[in-house]
């Protein structure tokens, strides 16, 4: 995981591309969700709490910390795809998630859920893709999106809506 949050901090903007299982994320990026929490606040010296002491843990936390969010400002799309069901939700919890976490959206061009070989055999799915031009390309604009996205922030003239406003619910 340390690699993963290492490539996170050092990207000016992410593009998650991702399969929709059972109108879930599949576990492997449910888990790099999870373990980002790090991202968003946490404990800001693991050290203090030796290890996984829950009490000493609880005690920190109570005591308050801030939510830095190490990744906010960064630039984002999504490129969603299923054969039967469920991108849409996966799609929606994924870019609230970025949301939620600081990340700026890319806009509309940025997000993208397809059905790629609807009610085919998932065998033969990425024959589908292979034939079908226009989702090659919708996922090339995505790529465009995010990277005009990037330069936008890199000039100072996108920035989250109402970066003046606190949050009163950090977390």
């Amino acid at each position: 995981m340390s690699e993963i949050y290492e490539r996170w901090t050092a990207a000016h903007a992410v593009i998650i591309v991702s399969p929709v299982y059972w109108y879930q994320s599949p576990s492997p990026l449910k888990l790099m969700i999870d373990r980002l929490v790090c991202a968003d606040g946490g404990n800001p010296d693991p050290t203090s709490t030796s290890g996984k002491d829950a009490d000493k843990a609880k005690a920190l936390e109570m005591a308050g910390w801030d939510y830095p969010q190490h990744l906010a400002g960064r630039a984002y799309g999504l490129i969603i795809h299923g054969d039967v069901a469920g991108i849409e939700g996966s799609r929606r919890s994924l870019s609230d998630w970025l949301d939620w976490m600081g990340f700026i959206d890319a806009g509309a061009q940025a997000r993208l859920d397809r059905y790629i070989g609807y009610y085919e055999p998932y065998a033969t799915s990425h024959e589908a893709l292979d034939r079908d031009e226009s989702i090659q390309e919708e996922a090339r604009n995505v790529a465009r999106a995010v990277a005009k996205a990037v330069a936008e922030l890199r000039a100072g003239r996108l920035q989250a809506v109402q970066p003046d406003l606190s949050r009163p619910r950090p977390k």
